[in-house]
């Protein structure tokens, strides 16, 4: 199976993760400013449209490293699915550990800026909407906001090519991305290291209230090519700012299982027993 492997490399985001339309070279003479427009937006467009399967399954390991001793540990089980129009939905489920088992959180993203996310707190046997002021809050003790579980899609920011840069073996473009409405993400603006070939972000780095510095980092350390898709196997998220970060190694994954709909509602949730027969 192809393997690739980097030293600092980085995925679109959590569960995510190939038809390849190489970005044009660059040439010479500088391009005008809208052919310059037209090609971060068509390599912005290229990877969010990167080939995913219908649907995936996927059984994976979460770190948190604080720096102090041993990380802890916890196993969750991940579901997605893409309905197409650039409506798509996930749901995440934790098994381990005990102090965790049980909980739950489901997204679901419409076309535009609409989505919907709940959280499922066994302990208290009940299902909670997310509200969208906490996008900027840690999922369950992570490093990863509750805006980093959610789909982004292209227009929603304008897009600008900054040059290339060398990443884990690959010359990689540099794509920065700004929100149009600054009220509709917590980043001032993304900066992503594109693989030229996969169409593939292998780091992206987040920056908050207009920060010359980024304070979050993503990255992979391992892709592999499952039924035909690129999968990231190993990326981290660091919090860049207290040194924190949290660790996903995908376990095992399944593509295409024809996962139905009724998996990705509230009543499925609450009932973890409807979804065991889809885990990977």
């Amino acid at each position: 199976m192809p393997l690739y492997r980097s030293r600092a490399v980085t995925a679109r985001a959590l569960l995510s993760l190939l038809l390849v339309l190489p970005v044009p070279g660059w040439t010479s003479d500088p391009p005008g400013a809208n052919a310059e427009q037209q090609r971060a937006d068509a390599l912005a467009r290229r990877v969010y449209d990167r080939p995913n399967g219908e649907d995936v399954s996927a059984r994976i390991m979460m770190q948190l490293h604080d720096g102090r001793g041993e990380p802890r540990q916890r196993i969750l089980y991940s579901y997605a699915k893409d309905k197409g129009d650039a409506e798509r939905w996930t749901m995440i489920r934790f098994v381990e550990p005990a102090d965790v088992a049980g909980t739950g959180l489901l997204t679901l993203n419409y076309p535009g800026e609409a989505s919907d996310q709940w959280l499922y707190l066994p302990a208290l046997d009940r299902v909670r909407r997310i509200a969208s002021s906490r996008k900027g809050g840690r999922f369950v003790g992570s490093d990863f906001y509750y805006e980093d579980l959610m789909d982004r899609e292209v227009a929603m920011d304008s897009h600008r090519l900054l040059g290339r840069e060398q990443l884990g073996g690959a010359e990689c473009y540099l794509l920065e991305s700004t929100p149009l409405d600054p009220d509709n993400s917590v980043y001032s603006r993304r900066i992503a290291w594109i693989h030229p070939d996969l169409d593939l972000p292998l780091r992206v780095d987040f920056f908050e209230d207009r920060s010359e510095e980024p304070v979050k980092r993503l990255q992979a350390s391992e892709i592999r090519r499952v039924q035909g898709f690129w999968t990231v196997f190993d990326s981290t998220m660091h919090d860049l700012v207290s040194g924190h970060k949290t660790q996903m190694l995908t376990l095992d994954i399944k593509y295409n299982q024809d996962l139905p709909d009724s998996l990705f509602q509230q009543r499925s949730l609450a009932d973890e027993t409807l979804e065991i027969p889809f885990r990977p």
